[in-house]
């Protein structure tokens, strides 16, 4: 591939090359009748420059599905790992397939149009100023279909963000910051703790508001670890700047903020386990390894550890470009069968437990009385009165 891009970079530059010498000779055309005939296109030049208009297009459609066949692969166009998944992949495959229809369309008429329309003896253009069924057609046609689109995507978003008060729901904060992320779990009442960035100090890397009865069962993670079939709402915020939570397996993505807090809500519906032995998943990892391995065999002829083998994990990253360490911005998200989410759950501490236990090891060391310091003098007149 690498050999493919180095030849068409010396092709466009040779191609740049002709074009400029071609401007340097027009530059130099003299006075002469002679000169300046030679520069004009004859009705030769122009069925060259027409058929030739007609190559390029076969060029681009050939190109375009050499590169479908050879590297069309949609990773997150299938394989949704939410409920909502399937309805994204729908409207992106819609789209995809809808540019495809207008691109091919549309190059098409803009190459034959040009090769109709190239010069040729006695030929005069025809000009008019506004043809309003033309102007109509192509401006009530995209209307149409971008909001038919709008109108998917709308309800598909309403059908995704809507939370019933009354639904069983799982809540669960992320907090963001350069270069991380915090996961809060809201403790058997499902209720989180007022929150505030006044509060960060120590093990409280969140600022929840301890005095807050809702914040006693509160529990920090540094994984974020989810039911499959159970509906979850990630609350969102931010330390510093504009962050953005991005679970491409899920579906799901939304900006987290400073000073306020946004909330995504979706139901997994396969585990970690079980998307590592889907069939694409599995040649994916398969191909990372490979390449890992071949890697690895140069770390080794250098004196160099090999690289492990990656394992598939589902991933938390950050989508804005928010600093020097934004591209190792990421979390690992661990979906699990009920009974695992809560066995792992229960053996979190609370965070209550964790500020109580950080306050006693911080508390100062209580004071020992010390002995009194006995002389020498005193132990030996102690001595005498004895032997009296």
């Amino acid at each position: 591939m690498t050999s493919l891009l180095i030849l068409a970079a010396v092709v466009l530059l040779g191609v740049a090359v002709w074009q400029l010498t071609k401007i340097f000779d027009l530059t130099q055309v003299g006075s002469s009748p002679d000169d300046i005939t030679t520069e004009i296109a004859n009705e030769k030049d122009n069925n060259i420059n027409g058929y030739l208009t007609f190559a390029f297009l076969g060029f681009i459609y050939i190109f375009t599905i050499f590169c479908l066949v050879e590297y069309g692969s949609f990773p997150l166009m299938d394989n949704p790992a939410s409920e909502h998944g399937k309805e994204v992949d729908n409207l992106m495959w819609i789209s995809m397939g809808l540019i495809g229809v207008v691109q091919v369309f549309t190059q098409f008429l803009l190459h034959y149009f040009a090769f109709q329309g190239r010069g040729l003896k006695g030929r005069k253009a025809r000009f008019f100023a506004d043809n309003d069924k033309l102007e109509a057609l192509w401006t009530i046609i995209p209307v149409i279909t971008l909001s038919g689109l709008i109108l998917y995507g709308l309800f598909a978003w309403n059908d995704i963000m809507f939370v019933d008060e009354e639904e069983d729901v799982l809540i669960v904060e992320v907090y963001a910051k350069q270069f991380g992320w915090d996961v809060r779990y809201s403790g058997t009442d499902n209720t989180l703790g007022k929150a505030n960035v006044r509060f960060i100090e120590g093990v409280n890397l969140v600022g929840v508001d301890m005095s807050d009865p809702n914040a006693a069962d509160d529990m920090m993670a540094k994984e974020l670890h989810l039911p499959v079939g159970k509906k979850v709402v990630l609350k969102f915020r931010s330390q510093d700047v504009l962050h953005s939570a991005y679970l491409p397996h899920f579906r799901a993505q939304m900006n987290c903020v400073p000073g306020m807090v946004t909330q995504f809500a979706f139901v997994p519906t396969v585990t970690t386990e079980e998307m590592r032995t889907r069939e694409a998943i599995v040649k994916k990892v398969g191909n990372i390894n490979a390449l890992r391995a071949e890697r690895s065999q140069e770390l080794i002829k250098k004196g160099e550890e090999a690289l492990d083998p990656y394992t598939f994990d589902y991933l938390m990253l950050c989508n804005k470009i928010c600093g020097a360490s934004h591209y190792n911005m990421q979390m690992k998200v661990v979906v699990e069968t009920p009974e695992e989410f809560n066995a792992w759950l229960k053996g979190l501490p609370t965070l209550k437990e964790q500020v109580a236990a950080e306050k006693a090891s911080n508390a100062p060391a209580p004071a020992v009385e010390e002995a009194p310091v006995v002389t020498e003098e005193a132990q030996t007149e102690a001595i005498a009165q004895v032997v009296k």
